[in-house]
């Protein structure tokens, strides 16, 4: 007997256990939320998982990112975190995609017949955000929103909520604003209401961006594991309705 996920069973039983085998989440980003999202996702024995992310390991990832260590520095994010995976869960199907997810290549993700349980969103643009937003109602796949976590100390102060629900956040006020406008009022995120503490750049910003965020090895991993819990859960109790 494989004592695996023994005491997951003991929580949601053989057949929520057995629904989470059979599922397929693909997870958006691989960064602090989304590398805590898909150890969670593992641990938890989500099946099939599609890991994407564009980005390679930096020294910078080292203290909030569960794939970055000395040894994985210069690997493709989706990789290592695909080797972490198997490290947990030898059976689980993966498919690492070294790739950034936007308008123009969607179909790279999401090709006639796919088939998704679970979208979770870990990525940074707006832009991006917003068209997996628009994808996922499209496709009618439930869709998990990270916000900002960058700049903030207070893990307590992380909450899941419906968009409709935030406040505090400027990430999260051009989100509801954005999909307001695309029809879409309700959406599951993990936000903090939390004031941006006072930084100091020490990073040069990559293109595009004016300044590089701040961070902390514990409020990205609170986001993800909150995150990665509402999957879990959704996950058993999806097809008891």
């Amino acid at each position: 007997m494989d004592e695996r996920f023994l005491r997951n069973e003991m929580l949601w039983g053989k057949d929520g256990q057995a629904r989470l085998t059979a599922a397929h989440v693909i997870v958006f980003g691989l960064g602090g939320v989304g590398s805590y999202v898909t150890e969670c996702l593992a641990r938890a024995g989500v099946g099939e998982l599609t890991l994407v992310d564009s980005d390679t390991v930096a020294l910078s990832n080292l203290n909030r990112q569960l794939e970055a260590l000395d040894s994985t520095v210069g690997l493709p994010k989706a990789e290592a975190v695909a080797r972490r995976v198997r490290d947990i869960n030898p059976y689980a199907v993966l498919h690492p995609m070294e790739a950034l997810y936007n308008a123009d290549n969607r179909e790279q993700f999401f090709p006639a017949g796919c088939r998704y349980d679970y979208i979770v969103d870990a990525i940074d643009l707006v832009s991006c955000k917003l068209d997996l937003a628009e994808t996922a109602r499209r496709l009618g796949v439930p869709l998990i929103m990270a916000l900002g976590t960058g700049n903030k100390l207070d893990p307590s102060l992380l909450r899941l909520a419906d968009i409709s629900e935030t406040y505090g956040c400027p990430l999260a006020r051009v989100m509801r604003k954005e999909l307001r406008n695309r029809g879409i009022l309700h959406q599951t995120v993990v936000f903090s209401p939390e004031q941006p503490a006072p930084t100091q750049q020490l990073e040069a910003p990559p293109p595009g961006r004016r300044s590089v965020p701040a961070s902390n090895p514990w409020v990205p991993a609170t986001a993800g594991l909150l995150m990665g819990s509402k999957v879990v859960r959704d996950l058993i109790a999806q097809k008891e309705a």
